[in-house]
């Protein structure tokens, strides 16, 4: 029985990734989380040409999406797409993967996308659409630092993805992972935990450019005050690891439900 099973196991194709991010394909934290994802299985590399943090989930449709095939030394690194990372994950599934993938992964991220900051995020937009077309698909991203520490936090998602990939069940899903720079040297735990809904404050430092011409610079202080409950902002604040499950169907269903007894009419 142990020998057909490993037989089974032996036989089966390899898991079929995509990796890709928005901090374009020359990003460190890409190159580190392809060279760990190697051990789970083949890794087809499609991300942006240039940095696109923040442009949240848009696509490309009245220009034509230029890619180039990015190669280090003999190896053809992957694909390098002049649009964003929902394009990326588009093109990879339907053209440059030379299979359907099994799972879809976005970062590493040079920054924390916790919080609200999800909504505006390029790298959670990636991996959101890879759910769309039913493709379990994981974000990850490390707190920003300027000596950021890629290979360990690679290392680390990794094992974290591994064990999703083992424990979920049958379904596709989508996840968030943040890992605050604390974890690296000294990490305190993995913890399951809601997005946090708290608003970041919305101070700009106002300044003149030298033709005299206001300009403003977005300080996103004061930061969210910590809620009554457990999020991903609290968490990581305490230094752990975070991981959230998260949806894309944005229908607040209660309310709709409240809503069908209300027998609106359309004014003609």
């Amino acid at each position: 029985m142990m020998e057909r099973q490993q037989q089974r196991k032996e036989d089966a194709a390899p898991v079929q990734i995509l990796l890709t991010n928005d901090d374009g394909i020359y990003a460190p934290g890409l190159a580190a989380m392809e060279r760990e994802l190697r051990s789970l299985g083949d890794v087809c590399v499609v991300a942006p040409a240039t940095e696109q943090s923040g442009v949240g989930h848009s696509i490309t449709f009245l220009s034509p999406l230029i890619c180039k095939e990015v190669y280090d030394g003999d190896r053809r690194r992957g694909w390098a797409v002049e649009g964003s990372p929902a394009d990326c994950v588009k093109l990879g599934i339907f053209e440059h993967c030379p299979q359907r993938p099994d799972v879809i992964i976005s970062g590493i991220n040079g920054g924390l996308n916790a919080g609200i900051n999800v909504l505006y995020s390029g790298t959670v937009a990636a991996a959101i659409e890879g759910a769309f077309f039913g493709i379990t698909s994981i974000a990850v991203s490390l707190e920003f630092d300027e000596h950021a520490q890629f290979e360990k936090a690679a290392r680390m998602a990794r094992g974290v993805i591994e064990q999703i990939l083992a424990a979920k069940n049958d379904q596709p899903q989508l996840y968030n992972m943040n890992i605050p720079t604390s974890a690296i040297g000294s990490p305190q735990g993995l913890r399951v935990v809601p997005m946090g809904v708290e608003r970041y404050g919305e101070h700009y430092i106002k300044r003149e450019d030298p033709k005299g011409r206001p300009y403003y610079w977005a300080t996103n202080e004061p930061p969210p005050p910590p809620g009554e409950h457990e999020t991903d902002l609290t968490a990581l604040a305490r230094g752990f690891v975070t991981l959230t499950p998260l949806q894309y169907d944005m229908t607040k269903h209660p309310v709709l439900a409240e809503m069908q007894d209300w027998k609106l009419t359309l004014p003609v």
